[in-house]
């Protein structure tokens, strides 16, 4: 499951929880509670990553942070490996199926990973790092910058390993090594020997195809084509731009809230006070702002909305939900604060009733 491409934080330390993917990746544990997505919002501190309960766990629990990132480096790279190799064997598929496969391969060495340390977490920053390499791929098969429509192909570029970049950095600087594995995780240990395939299904696969139907809309949006910059490529600039601003300001307010709150404290100020999960509401956005530049490309391509479409209806159905209730399981003062604040989509505060005020 990706988990909001929002931040993630420790066992041993209480979250705001989005909850990856700030997605994947993320979406981590976010606050409203990647991050964001990379693959997590609640706006208090709901969301902690939880100690795994078997031998991976143990041995991630002797390794220092550093050590944890230069094996999940390692990790990635034998995907990259397996994806080049499929990249590679399927030189003559168009690129759409090329990557497909490509990407499947390296989730499934991804997932090899997540097994052989038992720490299902070993898959969050994918959310944010397969289309940084996807996008150059498909530019590069597409046949490059080409004519007039270089500029928007150059945009669309820029804002795709932008938007990677800093949902990657944001996991990287809030993980705390493959002692910790995400609570939503953790949570299916339960399964017992069922835990691996379900984790296989829905942490690892389910975000893999998700994030590469939302890359769709990058093939019309990366090929060369006949109509040039138009008032929907500004409107997909405004929408990308937009998203990538309001999922970074998220969660940098909530960095600064989880450095300072207090016992119980719910982070409803800034960007947290229009509403109770803002870094889902960027990622969303994001996702909506590239399908946007598909039609401005290719009016034909329409049916890409295909992409962030599923990608809203994972936010909406299952990580608003879960998140919300994770966070009234642990704060009951959260009651109050859904009942003010939109659960997705930024809008004012809505009053405090005379009633709740006189309690």
């Amino acid at each position: 499951m990706p988990r909001s491409p929002a931040t993630r934080k420790s066992s041993s330390t209480k979250v705001s929880s989005l909850g990856k993917v700030s997605g994947m990746g993320k979406v981590s544990t976010k606050a409203s509670g990647k991050t964001s997505t990379r693959a997590g919002g609640a706006a208090g501190a709901g969301g902690r990553t939880a100690k795994a309960s078997s031998s991976g766990a143990r041995i991630g629990s002797k390794m220092s942070r550093e050590r944890s990132l230069l094996i999940c480096l390692a990790g990635y790279a034998g995907g990259a490996a397996a994806a080049a190799a499929a990249c590679s064997l399927t030189a003559g598929w168009s690129p759409v199926w090329s990557a497909a496969l490509a990407d499947l391969a390296a989730t499934v060495v991804v997932f090899g990973f997540s097994v052989a340390l038992d720490n299902s977490s070993m898959y969050d920053p994918y959310w944010s790092v397969a289309p940084a390499v996807i996008a150059p791929w498909w530019l590069a098969r597409l046949g490059g910058f080409v004519g007039p429509t270089a500029a928007r192909q150059a945009v669309v570029l820029a804002l795709v390993l932008l938007w990677a970049a800093r949902l990657t950095w944001n996991w990287v600087r809030r993980w705390h090594g493959l002692k910790d594995e995400d609570w939503r995780y953790a949570d299916y240990r339960k399964l017992g020997p069922l835990y691996w395939p379900v984790s296989f299904l829905g942490f690892h696969l389910m975000p893999t195809v998700l994030v590469f139907v939302g890359c769709l809309s990058l093939v019309p949006a990366l090929s060369p084509s006949s109509r040039t910059l138009n008032i929907l490529d500004l409107a997909g600039l405004l929408v990308t731009g937009g998203a990538i601003l309001v999922e970074a300001t998220a969660d940098r307010q909530l960095w600064a809230f989880l450095a300072t709150r207090k016992r119980g404290q719910i982070l409803d100020t800034g960007l947290w006070a229009l509403t109770r999960h803002p870094n889902y509401f960027g990622e969303v956005a994001f996702w909506w702002g590239l399908w946007l530049f598909a039609l401005a490309a290719d009016p034909t391509r329409w049916w890409t909305i295909v992409g962030p479409a599923a990608i809203t209806a994972l936010f909406l159905g299952i990580s608003v939900p879960m998140m919300d209730r994770r966070m009234l399981s642990r704060h009951p003062s959260y009651a109050a604060h859904m009942s003010r604040r939109s659960a997705f989509l930024p809008w004012l505060p809505r009053p405090v009733s005379r009633q709740a005020g006189q309690r």
